[in-house]
């Protein structure tokens, strides 16, 4: 009997050490879990602030860009460098974003003479497998200018019989349109290119222009 007591006793001692250090760890875990709780809010507000200077950074960035634009802009129409400087280089993509054609050949201010004299210039010639873009540049648009494109387009093949075999697409390009000329070339058929929102050349009207058809 004294035996059994013996070792309820000491089974009763070790139980309570199992406790004693038991409480001792799940104290020091709910500390730690804490601690850990704390740097991870912490790191939470420090992911926070840096999500918001980089939303301020980029903002900065796309400000800027809009800005050098609208300075690189004015300079090439001051200078009067928009058809190389401005329109050419944003033929290739644009043409492919809307016409899904890669440019085989493009050429600036390219100019034909009949042998009657008469003259005939495109600021912006590009030819693609099965079509062949007249860009005209204008610095400062005017309503008219929608007329004397298409106009000049209507002869287009009279002085580069090269290209009847391909549809003739005329678009109207300039730093920026007031909202009458866009509309007004939309009703005509003529599409308009130009910044859009400063951020990059683009064809403004193509919806509008899709759907009463296009090429000339």
């Amino acid at each position: 009997m004294r035996a059994v007591e013996e070792r309820v006793g000491t089974l009763e001692s070790l139980l309570g050490e199992f406790i004693v250090h038991t409480d001792v760890a799940l104290n020091r875990l709910e500390r730690e879990m804490q601690d850990f709780k704390d740097e991870m809010r912490s790191f939470k507000d420090e992911m926070k602030d840096f999500k918001d200077e980089m939303g301020g950074f980029k903002d900065r960035m796309e400000a800027s860009h809009k800005e050098m634009n609208k300075q690189w802009a004015a300079l090439a129409q001051k200078m009067g460098t928009l058809d190389e400087d401005l329109i050419a280089p944003a033929v290739r993509p644009v043409l492919e974003k809307y016409f899904s054609c890669e440019p085989l050949a493009r050429s600036i201010r390219n100019q034909k003479k009949k042998k009657n004299g008469d003259n005939f210039e495109v600021d912006v010639l590009a030819v693609c497998e099965d079509k062949v873009f007249m860009v005209e540049v204008k610095s400062s648009p005017k309503p008219e200018y929608v007329e004397q494109i298409l106009e000049k387009a209507s002869i287009f093949k009279d002085f580069f019989p090269e290209y009847s075999d391909k549809e003739l697409i005329a678009i109207y390009a300039s730093i920026s349109f007031p909202d009458e000329i866009v509309k007004h070339a939309s009703r005509k058929g003529l599409y308009i290119m130009a910044y859009k929102e400063w951020e990059y050349m683009d064809i403004i009207n193509f919806d509008d222009v899709s759907k009463i058809g296009s090429g000339v």
